[in-house]
């Protein structure tokens, strides 16, 4: 298989001008450039547009969706459409990424040393603090990997009390769901087998679309439409994260959800992802699913004495609650 030359960017957009200018800044210091950028907005006003035409960015073609189209993955979907024909990579950013200067290139080139690649994911660093072990005892708090330490947050110390915690790997969905997340591959700068990585800073060989595309029951915020594509992706072949592609996630709340409809989307899409990737799972591994989301309820109830941010964690909790007993009348019908 030849090596990857040419690659594409896609960014969906809603309602964040200031956040998306800072992305472009950091793509333009890039040492490997998209032969296409694509900005995909869904805003409901032209203030993205304006600030676009400001700023002078190579490559760059903007579309305005229309309300039918708005969305995250009917926004993905339609830039995919707009991807050129010679374009062997399709890489994903949220609008709220700011990307190290080697980020490209050490993306593209995992598909370079891993030829069997469909899928590679690039690695947050600003998130978790971790350390080396240097033959330490990991505490009870602690989680190691592959020679390095982090914290356990009370969520998943508490799954952990209640044996509750998966024991696969980071990035492989156990049985019972909640697997560790990409957040638990340590900085190491190695390129590491996964079922599944973040959306918001994904990556596919283009020849994937002609069999797949992002799912349409997840619509506006879309909450784990990247769980969902990657799972149905990694039935077809192998996924990576390559922790050398270092970006950094500054967290901007315009044009997310409400509390009660983030919580809402919590249990909901989690459900369907779940069963996307086993739709009939053992009783003993839908008891712990249930389980679990109980413990991480009782959780963000929590948080409504625990933080500064009591109203969300309240309405947070009240959508998670509505969500759970939805599911008794009302099951997500899954896409397989």
């Amino acid at each position: 298989m030849t090596k990857i030359k040419n690659f594409s960017l896609i960014i969906c957009t809603y309602q964040r001008p200031k956040a998306l200018l800072n992305l472009l800044n950091s793509v333009l210091g890039q040492s490997f450039y998209p032969k296409q950028i694509l900005i995909i907005d869904g805003s409901l006003n032209d203030e993205t547009k304006s600030a676009l035409q400001i700023n002078n960015y190579p490559n760059i073609e903007y579309f305005k969706v229309t309300p039918e189209n708005r969305g995250l993955t009917r926004q993905r979907n339609f830039g995919i459409s707009k991807i050129k024909t010679d374009v062997e990579v399709i890489c994903f950013l949220d609008d709220d990424i700011i990307l190290t200067s080697n980020y490209f290139e050490n993306l593209i080139n995992t598909y370079n040393i891993n030829f069997e690649a469909i899928g590679v994911g690039g690695f947050i660093e600003n998130e978790i603090s971790w350390t080396k072990a240097l033959n330490k005892k990991t505490l009870d708090n602690e989680f190691e990997y592959d020679g390095w330490i982090r914290k356990l947050g009370s969520r998943n110390l508490l799954r952990k009390k209640f044996g509750l915690l998966s024991k696969e790997p980071p990035g492989i969905m156990p049985e019972f769901s909640n697997g560790l997340s990409i957040s638990f591959l340590p900085p190491s700068g190695k390129i590491y087998p996964v079922e599944f990585f973040m959306g918001g800073v994904s990556s596919y060989r283009k020849e994937l679309f002609e069999s797949l595309e992002f799912s349409s029951y997840f619509e506006g915020y879309g909450l784990y439409e990247d769980l969902d594509f990657c799972i149905r992706a990694s039935k077809k072949g192998q996924l990576y994260v390559n922790t050398a592609a270092v970006l950094y996630h500054h967290h901007d709340d315009s044009g997310r959800p409400n509390s009660f409809k983030y919580g809402k989307m919590v249990i909901r899409n989690g459900w369907y992802v779940w069963r996307v990737k086993y739709p009939s799972p053992s009783y003993w591994n839908r008891a712990k699913w249930h389980v679990t989301l109980f413990l991480l309820t009782l959780v963000r109830l929590g948080n409504i004495v625990t933080t500064n941010q009591r109203k969300e964690a309240f309405f947070e909790s009240l959508g998670r609650i509505s969500g759970w007993w939805s599911l008794i009348v009302n099951k997500p019908r899954t896409e397989l």
